[in-house]
């Protein structure tokens, strides 16, 4: 069976706000990461976006409380 090929430039990404980031772990890091998805029944990148974002939401917490 023959592969379909993509043009990658035209393919756009589901949300046009999202940009896509290329993130390197520790192995050991990366395989709980993987268990966690598995768990979940979630992709690995779901598992890491929402990690993002409550690291993010809890630095703007702490930053607000500072202020």
């Amino acid at each position: 069976m023959k592969r379909k090929t993509v043009d990658k430039r035209k393919v756009t990404p589901q949300n046009p706000s999202w940009v896509r980031a290329s993130v390197s772990f520790p192995s050991d890091v990366y395989q709980i990461l993987g268990e966690l998805a598995k768990n979940k029944k979630v992709s690995l990148a779901w598992v890491v976006r929402e990690a993002a974002e409550r690291y993010v939401a809890e630095a703007k917490a702490e930053n607000e409380k500072s202020k």
